[in-house]
This record gives structure tokens, C-alpha cells and sequence, in this order.
């Protein structure tokens, strides 16, 4: 019985620190829960249009017999799919569009070099 409660003594120092952690880390990630924010900030009306052809021509095609693989290939062909059509094509990532990104590595060194004034 000794030793457990020796052993037990000996971690109460890893013990304390690792409830310390815990509380940095939770601390942390309720104070700083958007780091995404650097990111496109959209119009909440911007898709409204879009959607609403989108929602148009499913209530069309709904109402129709299920499509046949020609007019299927037709309308795939015009875009992404025969749904969405070629909405939104252009903001889709891509390499062409995407060479001036920065990594999630990049952004993380560049925090910390904020961070640390280098």
C-alpha cells in the first residue's frame, strides 16, 4: 500500500501540469476559435440568384420523367454537373488559380514570427 501511494506522490507534480496544459488549451481555443477570417468574407444575399435557378430546375426535372443518358452527357458537358451547371466555375480552387496561395505551414511561420518579433 506504500508504494502505491509513493508512487502516486511522485506524479503529482505531471499531474498538476498537465492540468495546466489542459486549461492553456482550452483557454486558447475558446479565445481564438477563428483564424479562418482572413479568408473570403461572402454577401449573405450573394447566392441567393444562383440558388434560386438552381432550386428552378430541380422542381423542372422532378416534375419529368428521369433523364436520358443524352440529354444527361448534353447537360453534364455544360459545366460541373447537370444540376449546378457552370455555377460558380470560376471560384473553384484549382492549380491554375491557386499558384499565389499560401500553405497552412507558410501561415503557421508567419504566426510565429509575428509572435516571436523576427
Amino acid at each position: 500500500m506504500k508504494t502505491i501511494a509513493s508512487v502516486l506522490s511522485i506524479f503529482r507534480p505531471v499531474r498538476f501540469l498537465v492540468v495546466a496544459f489542459t486549461c492553456a488549451l482550452v483557454l486558447f481555443s475558446n479565445a481564438f476559435p477563428a483564424f479562418a477570417i482572413d479568408s473570403y468574407q461572402s454577401n449573405p444575399t450573394e447566392g441567393t440568384t444562383q440558388l434560386l435557378d438552381i432550386q428552378a430546375k430541380t422542381d423542372e426535372a422532378a416534375k419529368e420523367p428521369p433523364l436520358g443518358l443524352k440529354k444527361t452527357q448534353k447537360e453534364t458537358s455544360e459545366g460541373l454537373n447537370e444540376v449546378q451547371g457552370s455555377a460558380d466555375i470560376d471560384k473553384q480552387k484549382s492549380p491554375e488559380n491557386s499558384q499565389g496561395a499560401k500553405s497552412v505551414e507558410e501561415k503557421a511561420n508567419n504566426l510565429l514570427d509575428k509572435i516571436t518579433g523576427k
